[in-house]
């Protein structure tokens, strides 16, 4: 490993790349850092003190805890990826042409697509501001000290613009992040908000098994726990079905080409962690939507429903990290034009007719994969919240933090990896010493 990292010095691009991540990472640290003025600090602990369970306490680990200190950058990247959502279900819908036109276009259209994306993530940043400072200025504190010290007009505009701000700077930090340095900048600015709070939980742990609060056998027994968790999501991130193709022989003069046999690779978890930040982003809104309203008795029941994690919560949260698996496939991945261009080729799979059928074949397999991977994202993500419940593990360490984590490392390594190799160094993952694993589906497999 320590060979590695030395090679990732020696590569000057490289090296300016990750340093360059590092650099944009300690920037957004610093904003979450920076408390917005008026709020009262401690009032402010104790209304997150009690939240670890609940979708405020999962947002305030997505933004580092930057929602607990109610800092600039307190919206964190939600309002982007909101927008994200929205702007991908309108292309998958094909309810606006000219959104179709656009993804059509090549580069020039993506450019137009982010630059509309951009818009819509400013509207909802505003909008999902004035709602956070609403909810921040209304909420009960157990001492009935206020959170906010004089919640004036000039208070809720200096929060909304300062917010929005905040959320647009992150957005394009994460951009300049994906061009210029290594992973992909939004997800590995969510990455470094809930690692920033593994330490505390960790130190937390240690400090209630030295008070006798917690059995030693039990904290053994979670941190047993967590590594095989740990090791099934990398399991399953890096699962592929293989389906056989075989070339056709062609005869060019007198020499014979094609022939060959290959496979094309399908994920079994193809969105990764995609889906699993959408659910949160999406379960987020109906949040800010009920600040408008909070003396309304239909307001304070969702606002509850939200608080909870109820058994209907989680199995809402699971339904939609299911949908999005499979939505998440559907843009990303079509099996007509993988079979057009496999049939342009020369390829086949054995026993299937080119064209349709080769289609067909692929989608048949693409939804049974996708089935077992989003069941699997989905129980990782909910069971380990029923068990922190059941068995009282004193600080919040939910699936959905250890999903995102281990997808976005493993990203981030693959990247660094096939930069290395491009510039003929050995990756961080030798041949042979990790296999790949797959699902065998249907036939050919």
């Amino acid at each position: 490993m320590f060979k590695k990292i030395a090679d990732i010095i020696e590569v000057p691009a490289l090296r300016k790349r990750v340093l360059f991540t590092l650099m944009c990472l300690a920037v957004y640290r610093l904003g979450a850092a920076i408390p917005i003025p008026g709020i009262n600090a401690e009032a402010l602990r104790q209304i997150f003190a009690n939240q670890s369970s609940s979708l405020l306490g999962m947002l305030n680990i997505f933004s580092g805890g930057a929602l607990g200190q109610f800092s600039i950058f307190s919206m964190g990247v939600m309002p982007y990826i909101n927008a994200s959502i929205i702007m991908s279900l309108l292309q998958g819908a094909h309810v606006i042409p000219y959104l179709d036109r656009l993804h059509k276009e090549g580069e020039l259209g993506r450019r137009k697509l982010n630059q509309l994306t951009r818009y819509v993530t400013l509207f909802l940043a505003s909008f999902q501001s004035f709602g956070l400072t609403i909810m921040i200025t209304k909420m009960p504190t157990p001492s009935g000290i206020p959170v906010v010290t004089d919640p004036n007009w000039f208070f809720y505009a200096v929060t909304v613009l300062t917010l929005t701000t905040g959320t647009v700077f992150i957005m394009w930090l994460g951009e300049q992040m994906t061009e210029d340095g290594i992973g992909n900048g939004i997800s590995l600015i969510i990455f470094a908000g809930i690692v920033n709070a593994f330490p505390g939980g960790m130190v937390a742990l240690v400090q209630l098994v030295k008070a006798e609060e917690i059995g030693l056998l039990r904290a053994v027994f979670f941190l047993a726990a967590l590594v095989a968790v740990i090791l099934s999501v990398v399991w399953v991130e890096t699962a592929q079905r293989k389906i056989p193709v075989q070339y056709a022989k062609k005869v060019v003069g007198r020499k014979m080409f094609g022939g060959s046999q290959s496979h094309l690779p399908l994920k079994v978890d193809q969105s990764g962690v995609i889906a699993v930040i959408f659910a949160v982003s999406l379960l987020a809104v109906p949040m800010t939507v009920v600040q408008f309203m909070p003396q309304s008795a239909t307001g304070q029941q969702v606002a509850s429903f939200l608080q909870g994690g109820s058994w209907i919560y989680n199995i809402i949260y699971g339904l939609l990290i299911i949908f999005f698996c499979y939505f998440y496939n559907s843009v990303s991945i079509n099996p007509e034009d993988l079979a057009d261009n496999m049939k342009k080729s020369g390829g086949f799979i054995p026993g299937i007719r080119p064209g349709k059928p080769t289609a067909d074949y692929i989608e048949w397999v693409l939804e049974r994969i996708t089935l077992g991977g989003a069941l699997f994202v989905a129980s990782i993500a909910v069971l380990p919240e029923i068990f922190r419940r059941k068995y009282s593990i004193p600080f919040f360490i939910g699936g959905t933090a250890l999903l995102i984590v281990v997808g976005v490392a493993l990203d981030t390594m693959g990247q660094l990896e096939a930069h290395l190799i491009m510039r003929h160094y050995d990756g961080f993952l030798k041949k042979g010493r990790i296999k790949q694993r797959w699902f065998n589906v249907g036939t050919g497999g």
